[in-house]
C-alpha cells in the first residue's frame, strides 16, 4: 500500500461556470461519470491507503456522492475549510492530523496516470522533507514554472517565468507535517506554494521527473481534453 493522498478539493472553480453554480468541481460529470471516481478509482489502482478530501464550496454534495470509499475498498475522510477559505497550505494544515508521517499532495482536478509508488520510492530515497513531482513541459501545456536539476527543485515560480524553467509541477507532491510546521501555530490562509518555497530555500525539496502527462479540468480547455481521454476519443494537439 502507498501513503495516504490528500485531495484538495475546495476552491470556487470560477474558470468553470456555469459548470460549477451547481456542483463541485470534482464532481462534473466526465465521460458520463463524476469525475471524483474517475480519480479515486486511479488511485486504488496505485494502492493508496486512504484518501482525504480537502472540501469547501458545496463540499457535502462530494461526502454524499463518495462516501465512505467503501465502493473502492479505500477509507474516506473528510475536512472542510470551515466559515472562511484557508488556502491550498491551510486545507492540508487542517487534515495533518487525518494524514500520518508523510502523504500525497494533488489536486481535486487532476487526473495522472503516473506510478505513485515510483513516486514515493523516490522520495523515500531522497532523505528530504518533501518532493514534487514534475513534467518537462517546455511551455507546452502550460507555462513551465519549476527549474530542475539533478533530482532537485531548484526554484518554483508561478508568477515569474525564467528560461531555466523547462518543467511544469505536475500537481502531485509528497509532503510531511513537518513542512507545515511555521503556519502550525496560527489559522491565517496560506498557499501550498509558500510550503514549497520554503523546502526550496531549506535544499529539502526532491524533485521526481514523470515523462506522462497530466490530464485536468481546471479549465475548459482541460475539461474538454480529460473528457476526450477517459471517453476514448483520440484527440491530437
Amino acid at each position: 500500500m502507498t501513503l495516504p493522498v490528500a485531495i484538495l478539493a475546495g476552491g470556487l472553480a470560477t474558470r468553470l461556470r456555469p459548470h460549477t453554480d451547481q456542483v463541485p468541481k470534482i464532481l462534473i460529470d466526465v465521460a458520463g461519470r463524476p469525475f471524483a471516481e474517475h480519480q479515486v478509482e486511479l488511485l486504488a489502482r496505485n494502492g493508496v491507503s486512504r484518501v482525504v478530501f480537502c472540501l469547501g464550496y458545496l463540499g457535502e454534495q462530494v461526502v454524499a456522492a463518495l462516501g465512505d470509499g467503501g465502493r473502492w475498498q479505500m477509507p474516506f475522510a473528510y475536512v472542510f475549510d470551515g466559515p472562511r477559505l484557508a488556502g491550498t497550505g491551510g486545507a492540508i494544515r487542517r487534515a495533518l492530523p487525518l494524514l500520518g508521517a508523510a502523504f500525497f499532495v494533488m489536486y481535486g482536478d487532476s487526473y495522472l496516470e503516473c506510478d505513485f509508488r515510483a513516486i514515493e520510492a523516490a522520495f523515500r530515497a531522497s532523505g528530504k522533507s518533501g518532493l514534487m513531482t514534475v513534467h518537462r513541459n517546455e511551455d507546452r501545456w502550460d507555462r513551465s514554472n519549476v527549474e530542475f536539476d539533478a533530482g532537485e527543485i531548484r526554484r518554483y515560480d508561478k508568477a515569474h517565468h525564467d528560461p531555466a524553467m523547462h518543467h511544469i509541477d505536475y500537481g502531485l507532491g509528497i509532503l510531511t507535517p513537518e513542512a507545515f510546521e511555521p503556519w502550525r501555530q496560527h489559522d491565517a490562509p496560506f498557499d501550498l506554494a509558500d510550503v514549497y518555497q520554503r523546502l526550496i530555500a531549506q535544499r529539502a525539496l526532491a524533485g521526481y521527473d514523470e515523462p506522462t502527462r497530466f490530464y485536468e479540468i481546471g479549465s475548459p480547455e482541460g475539461l474538454e481534453e480529460t473528457r476526450a481521454h477517459l471517453g476514448g476519443v483520440r484527440m491530437t494537439r
